[in-house]
């Protein structure tokens, strides 16, 4: 099978932002994915660099219109590898193949009797390049850039796209899968049910030099959309290109919903004119906004992948923007929400799945993957991953990205609690569980490749350092193949593992500083108050005490301390306690467990890491011994019950 994948080439009188990046990520992930189903893949993005926005930012740098374009084309060029974005082609409207093909499709349109010369008289947006109608007004400003839009009266050429209204319609009703999500195809066969006006596709030289010349008319240049749309033809060799000719009959557009009118109405009319079969399927999604507010320059809240990059690292942002938004419908960033994602399902969930599982692979096996035993075998690991492949795979298909991951997490957390139930460090203290320690990690190992070859396409750097960590190449067939490879038991026993690097550290979000009292002042000493022995404390002090159930979602040790164990807790919300139990407790043994902790201690800094609650242990004498136990909750108790 072949896919043909394209983001709308981005216009350049804006660097690149978050909007950017997420269309892209979007499409470069879908590649991945197609790849990774076994298909041929043709991966394509660029820059739109023609129009009167584009002259008039040249002009007030007072450069040439081709060398502010050259500037910032490169911006989106030099962005794309800082997010592990891998096009198979950058197209420019400027590039002179580009240019050829536009004026070889005008020609083409204008001998079908498609295009014709007229007056008129319209009212014209600057920002959005074009004529709107009376009807896409609100309260007499264009609803995109909240302008009154200027009325102006000149000749120019104009495009029948009316011809091809009720063909269109007949197309979108025939083909549900043309346009989606659902409401983007009621919203264009809403537009269609009224009469369609022709398109205007010139733009005079004597206002507007920047641009392709007609090539039946050099007194004028070509409307920068009629432009713009070509480039998904021009960049796979139209009109006898081997490319063309492999990968146009199943091209896929990604778009944002503000450009759904020239790709679902003008693209498609023009390739009626042309007689060519149109694309496969158009992917519309929303905005981002950023805490809730929308974009803009303005207010100064727009948001550049390359800051995000250094602040929270590319894996991070693919998954947070791929798991955030629910394609289609808007979604808003926050520092605080990135965080939140990054600690939660990175950190805790799938980097202490792995790290734990490498550790006691490490520890128990020497650093081999084990032979299992298939007399002691358990099918739980291998019911979840068969039963996540496919419901992946169909979200992928759909762009339903966050259903994919939601599936994802649903076998990562099965494996964590897998851990938290088999206790491997139990197992490894008695030999007649030999059998059973190595099938039971065995499957955590052949899980690990399974998760990490899904992960692929949505944080490649991620997924490679996984594959790695198993003694895999990045690019393994048990790691890089779902028609080859996606299937349980398939990880080789023997192999070695090499020292694994973790996945996700942890973020702390920014907190204010905290005012402490000062105790001495000018030379004086502040008294010491001496509280008074309390033989006992009454109901009402004993309430003062917030006793909390709390889940341990991570554990590691504390760096030259060998009593001191850094954990995070869900009370339920999360918070780091610092506990004395490191002599006690490895880090593995407690993640999953349900402890007691005083929610309410003042904040404190232990080895410099501060710690938020103290988690309550009982002196024990086990085998002769005394140490620190925890008194473990086994009721139905959930993190944040309240102990009364």
């Amino acid at each position: 099978m072949t896919t043909y994948i394209t983001t709308p080439i981005y216009y350049v009188n804006a660097q690149p932002h978050l909007g950017h990046a997420y269309t892209t990520i979007v499409a470069d992930a879908y590649s991945r994915f197609r790849r990774l189903a076994g298909d041929t893949v043709r991966f394509q993005t660029g820059t739109d660099e023609h129009g009167d926005k584009i002259a008039e930012a040249a002009g007030r740098e007072d450069v040439a219109p081709k060398a502010y374009a050259d500037r910032i084309s490169a911006l989106f060029r030099q962005t794309w590898p800082l997010l592990d974005i891998a096009p198979d082609n950058f197209i420019r409207t400027t590039d002179p193949q580009h240019v050829a093909t536009v004026r070889l499709i005008l020609q083409l349109v204008y001998d079908q009797g498609d295009i014709y010369f007229d007056e008129y008289s319209g009212l014209y947006c600057r920002g959005c390049e074009r004529f709107l109608t009376e009807k896409e007004l609100v309260d007499g400003l264009c609803p995109d850039h909240q302008v009154p839009p200027q009325e102006i009266a000149e000749q120019n050429y104009f495009f029948r796209m009316s011809r091809y209204q009720d063909q269109l319609i007949r197309h979108i009703q025939d083909n549900p899968d043309f346009i989606s999500p659902e409401r983007y195809r009621n919203e264009v066969l809403s537009f269609l049910s009224e009469p369609l006006e022709d398109l205007c596709i010139s733009r005079p030289k004597s206002r507007l030099t920047w641009g392709i010349e007609l090539p039946f008319d050099a007194g004028f240049v070509t409307y920068v959309w009629f432009d713009a749309l070509i480039n998904y033809l021009t960049g796979i060799g139209y009109p006898d290109g081997a490319s063309f000719q492999q990968f146009w009959s199943v091209a896929e557009h990604v778009i944002a919903k503000d450009i759904l009118k020239p790709h679902a109405i003008y693209w498609p009319t023009m390739l009626m004119s042309m007689g060519l079969p149109l694309y496969r399927r158009l992917h519309v999604h929303g905005y981002w906004n950023v805490d809730d507010t929308k974009m803009s320059k303005s207010i100064g809240n727009v948001v550049r992948p390359a800051q995000l990059v250094e602040d929270f690292g590319v894996d991070t942002l693919r998954y947070f923007t791929l798991r955030e938004m629910s394609f289609g419908l808007d979604a808003s960033f926050s520092r605080d929400a990135i965080i939140a994602r990054k600690n939660s399902d990175l950190a805790n969930d799938i980097g202490n799945l792995f790290s734990r599982s490498v550790a006691m692979l490490q520890k128990y096996t020497g650093g081999r993957i084990p032979e299992p035993d298939l007399t002691a075998s358990d099918s739980s690991l291998q019911q979840a991953i068969e039963l996540m492949l496919p419901v992946y795979s169909e979200a992928m298909n759909t762009f339903q990205f966050h259903r994919a991951l939601q599936a994802v997490w649903e076998v990562i957390s099965h494996a964590n609690k897998y851990i938290v139930i088999n206790e491997p460090w139990t197992l490894a203290k008695d030999p007649g569980q030999v059998g059973r320690l190595h099938t039971v990690l065995y499957n955590l190992a052949d899980c690990l490749r399974l998760l990490a070859m899904v992960l692929r396409p949505i944080m490649p750097g991620a997924a490679a350092k996984m594959a790695n960590g198993l003694g895999l190449a990045a690019d393994h067939v048990l790691v890089a193949s779902l028609p080859e490879s996606g299937r349980w038991g398939l990880l080789p026993a023997g192999g070695h593992l090499p020292p694994a690097e973790p996945l996700f550290p942890r973020m702390e979000k920014e907190k204010p500083e905290t005012i402490v009292p000062v105790a001495k002042a000018e030379g004086k000493t502040a008294p010491t108050q001496v509280q008074p022995e309390i033989e006992g404390i009454t109901f009402e002090q004993f309430q003062q005490v917030d006793l909390r159930v709390a889940e341990i979602v991570a554990a590691e040790k504390v760096k030259k301390s060998a009593r001191l164990l850094k954990l995070t807790v869900r009370t339920p919300d999360e918070r780091t306690i610092v506990a004395g139990i490191g002599e006690h407790y490895s880090p593995e043994e407690l993640v999953g467990q349900l402890v007691l902790v005083v929610a309410n201690m003042k904040p404190a800094k232990l080895m410099g890491i501060p710690s938020q609650g103290m988690v309550l242990a009982a002196k024990a004498v086990v085998d002769g011994k005394e140490r620190l136990v925890l008194p473990t909750i086994g009721s139905p108790a959930s993190a944040g019950c309240k102990v009364a």
